[in-house]
């Protein structure tokens, strides 16, 4: 399933808020409206938002071809920050949003209708690229998933958080094709409910084995035995290997080094960002404490009481097993090792 259709003019997003209940597809055709669409949730996953954001440059091209040059240039200076400034974890929204920044530049002197046509091509590269990347991935991750394999993964990884296919439900995927007989234990991931609604969605429909937990019940699985190695995505992974993904995927890193079970990480090379060190720089998005208080319209907590709502947290490199990408895996990942994937 893809979450994503780009016509040649518009964007469809598949509204993932509404997820599984009902399948709402929701056309962007200004690219303000695909900047809303990352900001209500209604795309994401960092590899999708990266494809996304880089559709909303070819709209907003498409939308200023009767400017001038210059104004065409200033313009697009205009969108890319709009669309950067939607959500600040995910990597991949200002690696799409920078790549699409150096193809205007690099091809200035070209008339305002053949620069869109090139923008638009890039827009559908990216796409393309991250559908074979995630595949590639779950080939390089096949080794580390063992027959009957049990596995526990947390929010959403799949094709719904990609163009297709997915980073660390990828690799489940392949794991599954290449018949190993997988079960999954899908965190149910409070509070968007990613897990529960998005994961099991997914692996449901390809026939994958799936039950879902609730986020706490993550130790008592490992204490009974029950899981035999966890595998997460990521939003951004630091030049030494630390990973920032969503909410509760530390305390699933802290748990498996207790049991000893391998935590991995799977995610392409657009998600590693080799300008910041560690994860200490990471910026973590703080999200509308409603979005916990609520669930389904329904106040769950007494008037007057408030949340904290960080979006994600970061997973020390020391607790990551191996990362997992297009370009192999790095086994105990630190600096020195991840500098070999550049």
């Amino acid at each position: 399933m893809q979450p994503l259709r780009f016509t040649g003019r518009t964007l469809d997003v598949l509204d993932q808020t509404l997820l599984p209940e009902q399948e709402v597809w929701e056309t962007c055709d200004t690219y303000e409206l695909v900047a809303e669409a990352i900001e209500k949730m209604k795309v994401r996953g960092a590899p999708a938002i990266g494809a996304t954001a880089a559709y909303g440059i070819a709209i907003g091209a498409q939308q200023g071809l009767e400017l001038s040059k210059g104004e065409f240039l200033s313009y697009l200076e205009g969108v890319c920050e709009r669309l950067a400034k939607t959500r600040p974890t995910a990597v991949n929204l200002f690696w799409a949003i920078k790549r699409m920044r150096g193809l205007i530049q690099t091809n200035a002197d070209l008339d305002v209708a053949d620069l869109t046509k090139l923008i638009i091509a890039e827009a559908n590269l990216i796409a393309e690229e991250d559908v074979r990347l995630n595949k590639q991935m779950g080939q390089h991750g096949l080794p580390y998933i063992p027959e009957n394999a049990r596995i526990l993964t947390h929010c959403n990884t799949g094709s719904l958080a990609t163009v297709d296919y997915g980073t660390a439900l990828g690799v489940i995927r392949a794991a599954h094709d290449a018949g190993r007989n997988v079960t999954v234990y899908a965190d149910e991931t409070r509070p968007y409910l990613q897990g529960a609604r998005l994961t099991a969605f997914e692996l449901h429909r390809d026939n994958i084995p799936v039950t879902v937990v609730t986020d706490s019940m993550a130790g008592y699985l490992m204490q009974q035995g029950m899981v035999d190695l966890v595998i997460v995505g990521a939003d951004r992974i630091t030049a030494n290997g630390d990973a920032a993904n969503k909410i509760g995927t530390y305390s699933l890193a802290v748990l498996a080094k207790h049991h000893g079970i391998p935590f991995y990480v799977a995610a392409p090379m657009s998600t590693v960002d080799y300008e910041l060190e560690t994860g200490a720089s990471i910026e973590i998005e703080q999200r509308s404490a409603d979005e916990v208080v609520f669930i389904g319209g329904k106040r769950m907590a007494p008037e007057g009481v408030s949340a904290l709502h960080p979006a994600f947290d970061v997973t020390p490199h020391e607790l990551i097993t191996a990362i997992i990408t297009d370009r192999g895996a790095v086994e105990s990942p630190d600096e020195e090792r991840m500098a070999k994937l550049k």
